[in-house]
């Protein structure tokens, strides 16, 4: 007979609680292999939590071999796995909130899951359709076109394409300065490794790119934000932030900046070439979701033209992220270096993906899937933002397209504990510490606005702020 007590006003999750208790009961005996355990609906009524927060309790002890669900049946103690020491209770606060805790949630395969503060479209705003033809013809070639490691700088015909993307964006190069990739992501650590060495400083935005943290530090070199405003990077902390620590490289995204959805107007850019030049560091421009700006925005790569800027693209978030397809653009005097980087740590890229790349580039719908999601985006944009602010938070920028918006909770709450109660509800957010350089607390929050207009969110985000207005009071 399963019993379970649990502590609402504590700081270990309920789910958590729920997890322990059953698979410290199924040690212990007191549950036999084979048991049938209480359904969803009478657990949660019993322990008087929602039946959502049962569910995601029974998933996870089904993902952890403790039950097996049977269909139309309910949830029953799994045979093999009876004798399994039960896990340590953990408290919430020795789980800690930082980038691998959001890539291992964004990630799951959790149905129920809001996951608000994820990085990438839903299915509805990809372009399958184009995916689906083109892999469709890729399978009609000959063996020998699906087979080979490819050119080591990237499929040629794409190299071209992208070349000709480019040159609509103002920004001139020729197919062998771009160097084919495994996403954007394997585009910047090739341009960290072949521009950094242990012990130099490197700038990033403040908020930045999360994921670009981990590999600067794995490299050990030290990481100093750069505060972004509403109109891009705060110059006047980039130069004084660059005389003092002299730094060989400025990570930044331009476009659609994730994570506030800025822009960086053509006079702003003009000043911040000018303090690359004035002390001599190289600028990685992280332009992934160029495709995605409503009208055509600036780029520093488009004013330099590769003098001293590094140019970082991906295809991954607008046609599919499973095809893992990006590029790196540098000037003549890098090629070499970053080419022998991307053939020493995984050979060649993905010939079979960048020829579907390519395909889909060329067929001619694709211009047509970027307008409507550009469309879809704005209105979300518009949607999202009103449900934030009268949820009670508020908006750093408004975007006029992208993905992401940047909005804070009043006062200064404990956004572990607001994250982690988050997903008690089934609600993954992105708390902005995450964002930053130095993860230093701030109220701010990334939201995904694809997957932000629901109820269950604006219900969570309203007890959160009028909680803080009453702690306030």
């Amino acid at each position: 007979m399963l019993s379970i007590t649990l502590d609402a006003g504590g700081k270990v999750p309920l789910v958590s609680q729920i997890v322990a208790a059953v698979a410290e009961q199924i040690a212990e005996g007191v549950l036999a292999p084979g048991a049938r355990l209480p359904s969803v609906r009478q657990l949660a009524a019993e322990c008087s939590v929602s039946t959502l927060t049962v569910s995601n309790a029974y998933n996870r002890l089904v993902a952890e071999g403790y039950l097996e669900a049977r269909r139309a049946s309910g949830y029953y103690v799994a045979m093999r796995k009876a004798a399994r020491e039960p896990p340590r209770r953990q408290a919430q606060n020795s789980v800690p909130i930082d980038a691998l805790w959001l890539l291992q949630r964004v990630y799951e395969d959790d149905p129920n899951l809001l996951k608000v503060g994820s990085g990438w479209l839903p299915e509805s705003h990809l372009f399958t359709d184009g995916l689906r033809h083109s892999l469709s013809a890729l399978a009609k070639k000959p063996a020998s076109a699906v087979s080979r490691y490819g050119n080591p700088h990237g499929y040629e015909p794409l190299r071209r394409a992208i070349q000709m993307l480019l040159a609509q964006r103002a920004i001139d190069c020729e197919p062998d300065n771009i160097i084919l990739t495994h996403g954007a992501s394997q585009a910047l650590d090739i341009a960290a490794r072949g521009l950094l060495q242990a012990g130099d400083t490197a700038f990033v935005d403040d908020p930045g790119y999360c994921n670009l943290f981990p590999t600067l530090r794995a490299l050990g070199v030290r990481i100093i934000g750069i505060p972004r405003t509403p109109q891009g990077p705060d110059v006047e902390a980039l130069e004084a932030l660059a005389e003092r620590y002299r730094p060989r490289v400025f990570f930044t995204n331009t476009i659609l900046h994730n994570p506030t959805g800025t822009g960086c107007p053509p006079a702003v850019i003009y000043r911040v070439l000018r303090v690359a030049e004035d002390f001599d560091f190289h600028i990685v421009e992280d332009d992934i979701f160029a495709g995605m700006a409503p009208d055509q925005m600036p780029s520093i790569a488009s004013l330099d033209q590769f003098r001293r800027v590094l140019y970082a693209g991906s295809f991954s978030k607008t046609i599919s992220p499973s095809l893992r397809v990006g590029y790196l653009v540098v000037g003549r005097d890098l090629v070499e270096r970053m080419l022998y980087l991307k053939l020493a740590g995984g050979l060649t890229s993905s010939e079979i993906s960048e020829q579907v790349v390519h395909s889909i580039l060329v067929d001619g719908h694709h211009r047509l899937h970027l307008a409507r999601l550009r469309d879809k985006l704005a209105v979300a944009q518009k949607t999202v933002c009103a449900g934030l602010e009268s949820a009670g938070l508020s908006i750093f920028h408004r975007p006029n397209g992208g993905m992401f918006v940047w909005a804070a909770l009043p006062g200064a709450p404990d956004m572990e504990a607001v994250a982690h109660q988050a997903m008690e509800d089934g609600i993954m957010l992105a708390p902005g510490a995450l964002f930053r350089a130095d993860q230093k607390a701030t109220p701010f929050m990334r939201f995904n606005v694809t997957h932000a207009d629901h109820p269950r969110l604006y219900r969570f985000l309203e007890r959160v702020c009028e909680r803080a207005l009453r702690e306030k009071a």
